[in-house]
């Protein structure tokens, strides 16, 4: 079941992108596909519920007994455990429990549900660990991955999920100090940012508070960046992301000399990772569209890609090579490509005896300028409107 984080049109986990491009929520919002699990959403899934139950024996929030039959189901039962699965987990959580006992006679939450809903509409989320003493609130979340390193440093995900702990238990506790922590075992990387309650609001009222409210009503200059573009639904059809890509690109159409000077030269390498993006965003638009909605772009269309022969049952190939004579057809134990056999055997020969046995699957749809000789394919949406 999605959380209701997932559901609320300013989640804390897109964060990044609406406070910092804020008429992007309403302006990308036609653009939202139904969000699946992948394998490493649902590995993450995985791993979050293998820590918090490690983590409920530690903090004495279940018993012995409960645990061992818990983590017995788990390793039965979930697809993605392995030792080395769980030695990621045992590395976070021993990093969880190190940094609890830092602490003198704290309180700890697990999975704790937060609201941070005066500074942002229906703002709610879930943090993996909360630490709590006198003066300190500590965050520490797991992140699973081993794409990317993900800084806590200014991360507005975790800063809303601190300001809506504070909200929650600022009343039992004198908190002056916040802290938050990323840990990624499968990158050892770790990253903590500190600041102070008043910061964390002062941020909270000049900053989420207002944005939060262009946000919702889609209002706002638009704003390309890193952090805004990169899970935006809109990246590829974006206008603002293209003119701001597209001058770069450009800008150094009418200097005064033909040749590039050094500093040039650095600047576009500099601009080279996020142009390139862009136009790899483009790409993968422009053939998602015609291939699943019938969507046609002047002067190009989709065709199959390139694809090579191969043979659908090597055994019998084989058997059927060896009954012919041919005895040399191994590498030494695999039966030697579809190319080198051919050339042993002859062509013509070699597609009577194999006929049966090889085929040449339809490449992979690819979007080409339209003089190409390939013909036209059909999209998956034409082919469902002829269909109906």
């Amino acid at each position: 079941m999605a959380s209701p984080e997932e559901h609320a049109v300013l989640s804390a986990s897109s964060s990044a992108r609406w406070l910092n491009c804020t008429p992007s929520v309403v302006f990308s919002a036609p653009y939202e596909v139904e969000r699946k699990d992948t394998t490493f959403t649902a590995e993450g899934t995985a791993a979050h519920a293998l820590a918090e139950l490690k983590l409920q024996f530690d903090t004495g929030k279940i018993t012995k007994r409960k645990f061992n039959a818990q983590l017995k189901k788990f390793k039965a039962e979930n697809e993605y455990y392995s030792v080395s699965f769980e030695e990621f987990v045992d590395d976070y959580v021993g990093f969880v429990n190190e940094t609890i006992n830092s602490y003198d006679e704290p309180e700890v939450e697990l999975e704790q549900r937060v609201n941070f809903s005066d500074w942002v509409p229906d703002g709610y989320g879930t943090s993996d660990v909360v630490i709590m003493t006198d003066s300190v609130l500590h965050i520490v979340d797991l992140k699973f991955g081993k794409g990317v390193p993900v800084s806590a440093i200014e991360n507005t995900q975790l800063m809303l999920y601190a300001l809506g702990t504070y909200y929650e238990f600022n009343m039992a506790y004198d908190f002056e100090t916040v802290r938050m922590t990323i840990h990624q075992p499968r990158l050892y990387d770790t990253s903590t940012y500190e600041l102070s309650v008043a910061e964390l609001l002062d941020w909270a009222e000049t900053i989420v508070k207002p944005r939060a409210e262009l946000a919702i009503a889609g209002e706002g200059d638009y704003n390309p960046s890193e952090k805004a573009c990169q899970w935006c639904p809109a990246k590829a059809v974006c206008k603002a992301r293209a003119d701001m890509n597209l001058q770069n690109a450009i800008k150094y159409d009418f200097a005064d000399t033909n040749e590039l000077e050094p500093e040039a030269i650095s600047d576009i390498l500099s601009q080279s990772k996020a142009i390139k993006k862009w136009l790899e965003d483009v790409e993968a638009y422009a053939l998602i569209q015609p291939r699943d909605e019938g969507q046609s772009f002047p002067g190009w269309k989709l065709v199959a890609g390139r694809s090579n022969r191969k043979i659908t049952n090597t055994d019998m190939a084989a058997s059927i090579l060896l009954d012919a004579g041919f005895e040399e057809i191994y590498k030494p134990h695999e039966l030697l490509t579809l190319t080198a056999l051919e050339k042993m055997v002859g062509k013509k020969q070699f597609g009577e005896l194999l006929e049966d046995l090889i085929i040449k699957p339809e490449g992979k749809p690819t979007l080409v300028v339209e003089t190409d000789k390939r013909p036209e394919i059909s999209s998956i949406g034409q082919a469902i409107k002829d269909f109906e």
